[in-house]
């Protein structure tokens, strides 16, 4: 009797493996293991699913809440109810990003390179750096001329690359530096990234709308860089504030009142102001329950408000100090074939981009719409915080869905897809960052007076050093490398001076002499 009872047991035993084999076999078949382990930076984690199981992150959601009492709330000047409840209805982009050669071939307009030979006869210098007319108007500034045929108000996601026979030439695109791909609409971001269907990216018919959500203290130098950045690619910022910092003290929601004074009118039909008008009950005591719920909150009631968004849409979630680079979210909107969660590999820099940091900052940032609201729970802290594969719903989203959930990252340590500024700041910004930092990242430096001294904070600015007196070793950088700041910063240079050189630096320099 215990023998077959061992039998039964074993045999159930044979079968679980031969399931999780299969499946498994499935997932490596879109990322193959030697290919990962061969890459020059391996995703490892994504080989140690199994360790996500033995951990358990304390939920947000499980969190009690409870409103702040009116006396203890800043009062809201400008505040219309219409602002905090309005909603957005999504567009489709009607933009012609494709265009199809007299050849046949279909193109990506800002990848593709000019085919007529007098155009570019002696031109090639003066039309890179001539790049604005007609391409500023697509959202392309600073390329070269656009590809000058006619264009197909729609895609047709089958036609590629082939030959005519017959010893006819190759009908293709002829690709500007920085694209790739048979249409020229993969960027050197996404071309050496780790994405495992290279091979398989195809124009969509219609573009995904993509979504950008941010929370906002006091980043407004940086709010202004991420809208002109990205412009072209989002089609809605949703922007969180509230009269509340981190710490759960009260503060002013300058956001809307810049946003009410026409500061940001040439953006503002793309802007959904969202407004938390309380703080999470234990986030003084726990400022990690503050900080998630701040981004818990900011998706939910964000998207709960966004009228017409799709399944397959894009949604990404940043910080406000981490900004995207324009061409791998214009690759996500126009493509299929990518596969989900993505990362971004940012440049990390301290204090102004003067200061770069070793390597890169990998943040999982996005997803489809479909995933955020199935595997996620519709929030975006979890996008974030947790692995995909820990989710209870990823397995029925796979098989809803016939995608196989493989995580990747745009852009690579060597190749960066955005910019991540931490404390970018003037020293009196650094100084409001430091009083209203969340209790939870200790040592909490707003908590030592010395450390809010004006003169102290602009030593560390000059030096690089951190606030537990540290000094890193930094990189030599020339502002004018390839990826060193967003190009609105670098277009308007004398009004983010103070972040693209080291002012006090210099100021030493010029007393020392």
């Amino acid at each position: 009797m215990k023998m077959r009872r061992h039998r039964v047991f074993l045999l159930c035993t044979v079968g679980l493996c031969v399931i999780s084999f299969l499946h498994y076999y499935k997932a490596l078949h879109y990322v193959s293991l030697l290919r990962e382990l061969s890459a020059p930076y391996p995703n490892i984690k994504s080989f140690i699913m199994v360790t996500g199981f033995f951990w358990r992150e304390k939920g947000v959601a499980a969190t009690p809440l409870s409103p702040a009492s009116p006396e203890e709330a800043p009062p809201l000047p400008g505040l219309r109810q219409s602002d905090s409840k309005a909603r957005s209805v999504l567009q489709d982009d009607k933009t012609p990003y494709f265009v199809r050669t007299k050849a046949g071939a279909l193109c990506f307009r800002q990848g593709t390179e000019v085919a007529t030979p007098k155009e570019y006869s002696g031109k090639s210098g003066g039309a890179a750096a001539n790049g604005a007319g007609e391409g500023a108007r697509a959202g392309a500034a600073g390329q070269r001329k656009p590809l000058q045929v006619q264009q197909q108000p729609s895609v047709a996601p089958k036609a590629k690359a082939r030959s005519r026979g017959n010893g006819k030439r190759l009908v293709k695109c002829v690709c500007r530096p920085g694209w790739h791909g048979p249409y020229c609409g993969v960027p050197t971001m996404v071309y050496h990234s780790n994405l495992p269907t290279k091979e398989r990216l195809t124009p969509r018919e219609t573009p995904r709308r993509v979504i950008n959500a941010i929370n906002v203290n006091h980043e407004f130098d940086l709010l202004h860089v991420r809208f002109h950045e990205l412009a072209q690619a989002v089609d809605l910022f949703l922007v969180c504030e509230s009269n509340f910092t981190a710490y759960g003290e009260k503060r002013p929601l300058s956001f809307l009142r810049l946003l009410l004074n026409g500061t940001y009118d040439y953006i503002r039909h793309k802007i959904l102001y969202v407004f938390l008008d309380h703080f999470p009950d234990g986030g003084r005591q726990d400022g990690w329950i503050a900080d998630d719920y701040l981004r818990t909150f900011l998706t939910r009631n964000g998207m709960s408000r966004v009228v017409g968004a799709r399944s397959d849409d894009v949604f990404v979630i940043n910080d406000a100090d981490e900004i995207p680079a324009h061409e791998g979210l214009l690759f996500l909107k126009l493509f299929d074939g990518w596969t989900e969660p993505f990362a971004i590999h940012m440049r990390k820099s301290l204090y102004g981009f003067f200061w770069k940091q070793f390597g890169s900052l990998e943040v999982v940032s996005g997803c489809t719409v479909g995933m955020l609201r199935d595997v996620y729970d519709g929030d975006g802290i979890k996008l974030r915080r947790r692995e995909y594969y820990t989710m209870p719903g990823f397995r029925k989203y796979e098989n809803d869905t016939g995608h196989i959930l493989v995580q990747w990252s745009v852009g690579s340590p060597f190749h960066f897809a955005g910019w991540h500024c931490s404390w970018c700041f003037t020293p009196e910004g650094i100084y409001f960052k430091l009083v209203s930092a969340q209790n939870g990242d200790f040592p909490r430096w707003g908590d030592y007076e010395d450390k809010r001294d004006l003169n102290y904070i602009r030593d560390l600015i000059r030096t690089g050093g951190w606030f537990d007196g540290s000094l890193q070793e930094y990189p030599p950088v020339e502002p004018k490398e390839h990826m060193y700041a967003p190009k609105y910063m670098l277009e308007h240079y004398d009004r983010y001076r103070y972040l693209l050189e080291n002012p006090y630096n210099k100021v030493s320099r010029l007393s020392e002499g």
